[in-house]
């Protein structure tokens, strides 16, 4: 239980619901500010207006997927209202709190350095990594289906980075019955993939094996699905790419070429928000109580 923990959540969207949700359960103090235009209630969750005397004896703040912009401005998907969170925000709160968010831009993580507040960028972690990995997969698969018009099964799908995503990408589109490729940069990533029966290659090599592919899926942030690669694909091809934006895809060719591309970064607030909820609110929940226990309140 978290009797006695007080938790801001500012923002969000569908699957901050489960994280407020799960707080309450759990007994502690919550109060939220983004939520104004939702049209169903928030048991045990107390609203309020935005402003800096919510930040005074936090315990734990909580943010969206990506914390804040580059200005500081909070996304809330149930709010026309603006939040900016500003320096004057961060100087409230008590040097024990910690923030969590999915990710943070360097405005965040420079206004946390700068009055010693602890940062945790859940999206860094393996755990959730890994659990998101499932619907950005399942999401990634619905879109090719509604983008192409031949089966998964059957088909030559190259899939570039065999990480977190990469692994759980590769994996489910062996298990629709299709010949999976698998670009990687790293030798024992390269017999991993062999041994799971995959084709794999490295990536100094992705010219020379992009000259039958029908589905050509991206998990590496950074650019790698060049012209040059663009220009070798079959004209059949759809990519998907599933890298963080501005992913890693030179989409402006793709386009001249009539190649279908696709930037499709975070995919399970999309597809599946309760699941990627429910990830999210497991994970906080193991860490503040932890956070809770070390400081004597548990």
């Amino acid at each position: 239980m978290l009797t006695g923990v007080q938790i801001l959540l500012l923002g969000g969207d569908a699957r901050q619901l489960e994280v407020i949700r799960k707080f309450t359960e759990l007994d502690a103090t919550v109060t939220v500010s983004g939520f104004d235009g939702l049209h169903s209630s928030l048991d045990g969750a107390v609203q309020a207006e935005f402003d800096e005397s919510l930040f005074d004896d936090v315990d734990a703040l909580l943010l969206p997927a990506v914390g804040t912009d580059d200005n500081g401005f909070i996304h809330a998907v149930f709010s026309d209202r603006q939040m900016q969170l500003e320096d004057r925000h961060i100087a409230r709160l008590p040097k024990h709190c910690k923030v969590y968010a999915g990710m943070a831009r360097p405005y965040l993580r420079d206004l946390c350095d700068k009055h010693q507040i602890g940062l945790i960028e859940l999206f860094d972690r393996d755990d959730v990594a890994i659990y998101n990995s499932i619907p950005t997969a399942e999401g990634a698969i619905m879109m090719a289906i509604q983008n192409t018009d031949i089966t998964i099964h059957g088909s030559t799908s190259m899939v570039l980075g065999f990480g977190r995503t990469g692994f759980t990408m590769a994996r489910t589109l062996q298990s629709l019955g299709a010949k999976v490729l698998i670009g990687v940069r790293r030798s024992e990533h390269f017999a991993r993939a062999a041994e799971m029966g995959f084709t794999p290659f490295y990536t100094s090599q992705l010219l020379q094996n992009t000259g039958n592919i029908d589905l050509l899926f991206n998990t590496i942030p950074t650019m790698i699905v060049t012209a040059q690669i663009i220009a070798n694909l079959p004209s059949r091809t759809v990519i998907i790419d599933l890298a963080s934006k501005p992913g890693g895809t030179d989409f402006r060719f793709a386009e001249k070429r009539g190649i279908k591309a696709i930037l499709a970064p975070g995919l399970p607030g999309i597809v599946a928000p309760k699941t990627a909820g429910r990830i999210i609110a497991d994970c906080l929940t193991q860490l503040i109580t932890d956070d809770s226990i070390k400081r004597g309140n548990g």
